[in-house]
Parts: structure tokens; sequence; C-alpha cells
């Protein structure tokens, strides 16, 4: 396939080099210029449990005007808008777009761009990714890749994307309700982004906190009655050892809003604990608990500049 990657973080250039070694025709698109230069250069190094290789990959900080037969949004939620009005270069008619973000809500922001009948969504869990230098990136990690249809997009064609992932090494897999994966993603997101943001504690030191945990479990059971009140059929019966033991996994981890705010960057946190208040309004409910985390989050930022 041709694919263009936007959003050549680590996330992004983990997908980039695997999808590049596999042989398809890949291009990055990123505004960090020294990191393009990098990869326009010497090509992308990509190294993890499986060993190291580097590959050819075209580098751009805007994107060209080449018609893909796949776009990957891969920035984070926040840039997620500036990222879909800037890849309308790479589109066709038949062009497919997929978007993987942490949170719930990007997949109507890129919806109200492209349009909902071209565009996918991916789910990544138990990936560990860091850039090591301009043009290296290194994974810990790779766990899984779930996409689905965002509207009416032929399944057939999620399928076919799922087989070029596949092709490259990723446990990736086309599924019918991918509503219901984001929100079990997003109930474990919600139980340690914010609550680990504000304290500066680890995955496991909230987990076990005598003071935190509580509110962390709160957010997460809030966010399970918020989707089943919704009628997203979750296939959780108990969101509090759904989250533990997500936290078990990765006890000495830091959730990338708390990365965030030790770079003093603004986070994801509205499409993370904010999202859930949101969809909690479409339905007349309220979500008191994660409106609070999201609030306190928001107010620490508001002297920070988005980098």
């Amino acid at each position: 396939m041709r694919i263009a990657v936007v959003g050549c973080g680590a996330m992004g250039s983990v997908y980039a080099g695997r999808l590049a070694s596999a042989g398809h025709d890949v291009l990055v698109v990123d505004r960090w210029a020294e990191h393009m230069a990098a990869i326009a250069e010497h090509g992308l190094l990509v190294s993890g449990p499986d060993g190291e290789t580097r590959v050819p990959v075209r580098a751009h900080t805007t994107p060209p005007r080449q018609p893909v037969d796949l776009v990957v949004l891969a920035v984070k939620a926040a840039d997620v808008e500036t990222a879909a009005l800037q890849a309308r270069p790479l589109l066709a008619p038949e062009t497919v777009v997929l978007t993987i973000q942490n949170g719930f809500g990007s997949a109507d922001v890129v919806a109200a761009h492209l349009g909902g009948d071209r565009l996918a969504v991916g789910v990544a869990s138990g990936f560990g990714a860091s850039v090591k230098r301009p043009g290296e990136v290194h994974h810990n990690a790779m766990r899984a890749l779930r996409f689905g249809g965002h509207g009416d997009l032929d399944h057939a064609e999620i399928e076919r994307v799922a087989a070029a992932w596949r092709q490259a090494g990723f446990d990736a897999r086309a599924v019918t309700d991918i509503a219901a994966m984001q929100w079990e993603k997003l109930i474990c997101n919600v139980a340690y982004s914010a609550p680990c943001a504000l304290t500066g504690l680890t995955v496991g030191e909230v987990m076990d906190h005598e003071h935190i945990g509580p509110v962390s479990r709160a957010a997460a059971t809030e966010a399970w009655d918020v989707a089943r009140a919704r009628g997203v059929a979750v296939s959780v019966t108990d969101p509090v050892a759904l989250v533990r033991d997500f936290g078990a996994q990765m006890p000495a981890a830091k959730p990338s809003a708390l990365l965030d705010h030790e770079a003093r960057r603004v986070s994801e946190i509205m499409f993370i604990n904010g999202a859930v208040p949101r969809e909690a309004a479409k339905i007349g409910r309220e979500a008191p608990v994660n409106a609070t985390l999201t609030a306190l989050v928001r107010e620490r930022e508001t002297t920070w500049s988005e980098t």
C-alpha cells in the first residue's frame, strides 16, 4: 500500500518504520524538522525486542500533494484537527483515513473535516515507544491494534488495512464494534491520566495510594457507568478489576498526561477524562468525578503554551 503517516513522534515512527520494512511505500509528515531531516538523509532506525532495522522513508515537514491509499493520523488528540486539515493533499477519492489517538472524540473531529465514509478508528494497546534521537526510535512492546469503521466505511476496506499492518508484524485485526474497545481503553486511561498528572505519581503509585487510589477507581467506574448508559456494548463487568489489572502490568509507567506536565506541555486530557462528562451530557447525565479532574488539569495548564 501507499501509506502516509502524519505525526511522526514515537508511535508514528514505529508505525512508519515497520510498515516500510514490510515493503509498503511509506512517507511521513511531521513539523519536527530535525527528525524529518535525519530520516530523509539516513532513513528511519527502529529498534526493539526483535532487533534493529533501518529503512528508507520519505520525510516531509508539510504534506506533499501525493495521494496515497492510506493516511494514518498518529498525532496527539489535541493536534488531530490541524492534522486532518493538513492531510487533504494526500487524499484521493478512495483513500482511507485511519486515526489512532488516546481517549475518545478524535474521530468525530476528523470526520467533520474529511468525511466519515472514509474513516477508520484505531485502538492501540500495550505499546511503549520513545524517540532516542532524531531519526531513531525504540519500542519496548507492541501488543495489539484493533481497527473499526467510524461511519459507513466498508468492512472489507478495514480488513484490507488490518492485513497491511499484519504484514508489518503487528497484531492487527478489524473489528465490528470499535466503540466498545475505545471505551474499555478509556476506562483504564481515565483512572490514571489525570490522577498521575496532578500528583506526579506513577500508575502503580496511584493504584495503591491511600487517598488518590479511591479517586482513580471512582473515575473509572464513572466512565463505565456512562458507557453503559450510552448503550455501548462494553464487555467489562467490573471496572475496578479492569483498571487494577491494567495498572499491575505497568506499575512504573507514567501516562502521557504526566509526561506532558513534566515538559510543561498541554495534555490530551480533554479527550481522556474530559471525554466522560462530554459523552454523559449527550444523554442528560453528569460525570462530576471526571469533570473535576479535567478542570484541575486544565487550570494547571493555563499558563503553558502548547508545543
